[in-house]
């Protein structure tokens, strides 16, 4: 999949959008092509700052992790982050049923994919981890994330504006559901003896 439309959807999404839709990519080449490449930026630049340059807090030394422990943690963020976008393809397909929208698969992962281009980019803001710059320029992923999607909705799924509109809420509900059953399951597996370990 071609890097030009990433670059596309930061410049003007809804024209980008309507060349996407044209091209009609295979689930293969978006996951190939796409997901896993793009995710790798989160996961190497998270395991880099975490075992080379740590975080502080307050005025102590920097905190960081063991690399088995670090390397662990970026593996298992990789294929979550590839998993998810899978997933949130696979929601998309099954809810545009529901809205009149049934469009095939590929369309529908390559929606998910290319919406989380985002936050994939801004990964390698972890290359330095600090909380605070990482939650605002988040939020700032967040929010365009959200405009690109709801930009795309009603093209790659062929449907009226109105009718995106929900259509979209509903997919952004569950994304969000989704991503606080994550964060969930991540501590439980924290309390149960699987925290990171960290450098003495």
């Amino acid at each position: 999949m071609p890097l030009r439309h990433v670059v596309g959807l930061f410049v003007d999404p809804q024209a980008e959008w309507g060349r996407i839709e044209e091209k009609d990519y295979s689930v293969r080449s978006c996951i190939l092509g796409h997901t896993m490449v793009f995710s790798l930026i989160p996961a190497v630049s998270g395991f880099i700052g975490t075992t080379q340059i740590g975080w502080q807090i307050g005025a102590g030394d920097p905190v960081r992790l063991t690399t088995n422990s670090a390397g662990v943690i970026a593996v298992l963020y990789y294929f979550a982050m590839v998993s998810a976008v899978i997933g949130v393809g696979v929601v998309i397909r099954w809810m545009g049923q529901t809205y009149g929208a049934s469009q095939p698969l590929s369309k529908c992962i390559t929606l998910a994919s290319l919406t989380a281009s985002p936050l994939f980019l801004i990964g390698i803001m972890q290359l330095y981890p600090v909380l605070w710059l990482n939650f605002m320029v988040g939020l700032v992923a967040l929010g365009y994330i959200v405009y690109i999607f709801y930009s795309g909705v009603p093209i790659m799924m062929q449907i009226s504006q109105e009718r995106a509109f929900l259509f979209a809420s509903a997919v952004l509900a569950f994304g969000l559901v989704t991503l606080v059953a994550m964060l969930a399951v991540t501590v439980l597996l924290w309390g149960a003896g699987f925290a990171p370990a960290f450098t003495r």
